[in-house]
């Protein structure tokens, strides 16, 4: 790797590592509106081929990426079934209100729900924990990965990192199914 790509540069790496220590942590969090309990995206420092690099990390539940699997299957059947599908986009009023869909993507958006409960209840997809690494990325390594876990939380992170730092992580080979959780609706 070159140290075009600034994540590979020693001086990030210095202040990443700087930075890290300053606030008493193995990461730093990216700010990003899709950080959530089942999801977070951070840097960290670790070593690549033999050298310093900062990974660009993602690192999510297993709950979630079956989530996304069964979605995208589901879009791929709808998308199948009426031909000008292209992804049911919501938009907002002046007011921030959610604007209703028009009937065809109303009936689209049926068609996607009918398709997922029926891939849950088949139990289509199958998931397990995984760590994909992208030597291609704009800044340091990218890095996906999914665990078993209910929420990504500050101990999640922190032994991930140590893990996969130390070369001990262990992946459960185990293919996991999920149900959506049903929401109450109170009056």
């Amino acid at each position: 790797m070159s140290t075009q790509n600034p994540g590979f540069d020693p001086k990030a790496i210095e202040d990443l590592k700087s930075e890290l220590q300053k606030n008493n942590s193995t990461y730093k969090i990216i700010p990003d509106d899709e950080n959530s309990d089942e999801f977070v995206n951070f840097y960290f420092v670790g070593m690549y081929e033999g050298k310093e690099v900062i990974y660009d990390a993602a690192l999510y539940t297993l709950r979630l990426h079956h989530s996304s699997e069964v979605y995208e299957l589901a879009e791929h059947e709808a998308a199948k079934k009426f031909p000008n599908f292209n992804g049911i986009k919501y938009e907002e009023d002046e007011n921030g209100n959610m604007m209703p869909l028009n009937s065809e993507q109303e009936e689209i958006g049926w068609f996607i729900t009918e398709i997922i409960m029926d891939i849950e209840d088949d139990e289509r997809v199958k998931v397990q924990e995984f760590v994909d690494i992208d030597t291609n990325h704009d800044f340091g390594l990218g890095l996906d990965a999914a665990l078993n876990v209910d929420s990504i939380s500050d101990s999640v992170i922190s032994r991930f990192i140590k893990e996969f730092n130390d070369d001990t992580l262990e992946l459960d080979e185990t293919a996991y199914s999920f149900q959506s959780e049903e929401e109450d609706f109170e009056d």
